[in-house]
């Protein structure tokens, strides 16, 4: 087709309803910018353990299980499990707010994300004090790697243990 043969004109273009348009539009824009998601304000709703919990956001009828992304927490059986979890729930107590940022889900259907309880990142904080590991299988970035190496020189939260267990590591014993 020739350029001077393509016309603007009506016949061109089926008739699209403005609701049809807008939809169309919201989905380019859920494809082309998949980082611009904001984040969202929900209500603690529980704290499973030292990496797992369940919101309840606007909207939605049910809590939604969320797994703090980035890092790995001691399994409550383990050596510092309960004390994670424990600590987990002093920063974010049941119904505080808690701001999610959604990353995505795991293979267990739950939601990956950062939150902030409202003393900023839940993730950097656990590293901060101990009571998770940088989860390597899933992060690159050097701050937490950092925060997690500080926690382990002045022998903060599990790593006062003798022998810490990475929570990957206990897992693949079949120790749960």
């Amino acid at each position: 087709m020739s350029p001077r043969s393509f016309s603007n004109s009506p016949a061109h273009f089926p008739s699209l309803s403005m609701a049809s348009i807008v939809r169309q539009a919201m989905s380019v824009l859920a494809l082309a910018l998949p980082c611009a998601v904001a984040a969202q304000v929900c209500t603690v709703a529980s704290v499973h353990d030292g990496d797992t919990m369940r919101l309840q956001c606007p909207l939605q009828k049910k809590s939604i299980p969320v797994r703090l992304e980035r890092i790995d927490a001691p399994e409550i059986g383990q050596a510092s499990g309960v004390s994670s979890r424990d600590f987990l729930r002093a920063l974010c107590p049941v119904g505080a707010p808690a701001r999610l940022l959604r990353r995505g889900k795991d293979r267990y259907g739950r939601t990956l994300g950062d939150v902030d309880c409202g003393h900023g990142s839940v993730q950097e904080t656990m590293l901060r004090h101990g009571y998770a590991w940088v989860y390597p299988k899933f992060n690159a970035e050097r701050a937490l790697v950092d925060l997690q190496g500080e926690a382990k020189a002045e022998r903060r939260g599990l790593w006062a243990l003798p022998a810490p267990v990475a929570p990957w590591t206990y897992r693949k014993r079949g120790s749960l």
